[in-house]
């Protein structure tokens, strides 16, 4: 029996691992992957304060994950399978094991979306990717497409400079969502093409990626962009289908939460990413993390 569980490790899991822990709660977090999230495929964050130099997303998640487990907070490495929410004792099940709580923190995030385009499925780890941290390396000296509009995409493209001859950024706009900094640094890299107002009809390749299909959104005319790889930033989807039926959830999946973080369930809150929020940052994820463990200190009190 834990006082807390949180399920999901990244930025806003950790941190309320971080608050469980050191509020004497006995506390356990459940994550399927490394811990940290999307958080720790980001090559350099720098809009974390503290860092005015930035920071990899990997060792910045490192710390997080070091600092709470120093404070007491139990990692364990299990995927959740099902779950009773209702009732003073939750109960959560993993792929090993059943445990017992009588509060629980959801902090699932969120994953890339797909394209949802013919070739993506077919190619994906053959040249279709959605973490250049994690692939780029592989591209050395080769062209690659990154499709999206927003700060992962502009960043990712000027991290895979390092590697790749030439990087073109496909967008179905003019305009970009990602940070000015961010933009005016990809629009004076050399190595950066950008290719606008189009949207991905397909990927091309027999073994592996050889050509990005694309399409004029005004004119309807398409166009091939030589590339040997396809990394994918068109936003995020919550992690939220394990709860269907349980929690109430926006039409985007995301769970509903009050002032408090607390969900359509007593004794259970979310955080971070998968909850329903404007902004969606490792700074505020830590804020959300640290307002849902403290919130369920309160509720825990009162039981």
């Amino acid at each position: 029996m834990y006082d807390l569980v949180i399920v999901g490790g990244g930025p806003a899991g950790l941190t309320a691992g971080i608050y469980g822990a050191r509020a004497r709660l006995k506390t356990c977090l459940l994550e399927l992957g490394i811990p940290g999230g999307l958080a720790a495929t980001t090559e350099i964050i720098e809009n974390y304060p503290g860092f005015p130099e930035g920071i990899a997303g990997p060792e910045l998640m490192m710390r997080f994950q070091d600092q709470a487990e120093r404070l007491g907070l139990e990692i364990r490495s299990e995927e959740v399978t099902g779950l009773e929410l209702v009732g003073e004792t939750k109960k959560i099940q993993t792929s090993t094991g059943l445990y017992e709580t009588k509060a629980v923190i959801i902090a699932t995030g969120s994953r890339p979306k797909n394209l949802g385009v013919p070739g993506e499925a077919d190619f994906y780890g053959q040249g279709v990717s959605y973490c250049a941290t994690c692939d780029g390396a592989f591209f050395k000296n080769r062209e690659v497409v990154v499709v999206g509009g927003g700060d992962a995409a502009v960043d990712e493209a000027q991290f895979l400079t390092r590697f790749a001859s030439k990087v073109t950024i496909v967008h179905r706009r003019e305009g970009f969502r990602a940070a000015r900094i961010s933009l005016d640094r990809a629009k004076a890299n050399e190595k950066i093409q950008f290719h606008l107002n189009a949207v991905v009809e397909s990927i091309e390749g027999s073994r592996g990626v050889e050509a990005v299909v694309v399409k004029d959104v005004h004119t309807g005319a398409i166009s091939k962009i030589p590339a040997k790889g396809v990394f994918v930033y068109v936003g995020t989807d919550p992690n939220t289908k394990f709860l269907e039926g349980q929690l109430e959830l926006t039409p985007q999946g995301h769970i509903k939460t009050g002032a408090s973080l607390q969900t359509s369930i007593p004794g259970i809150f979310a955080a971070g990413d998968v909850r329903e929020t404007l902004l969606r940052q490792v700074s505020t994820a830590v804020g959300d993390g640290a307002l849902a463990a403290m919130e369920a200190e309160k509720f825990l009190a009162n039981l």
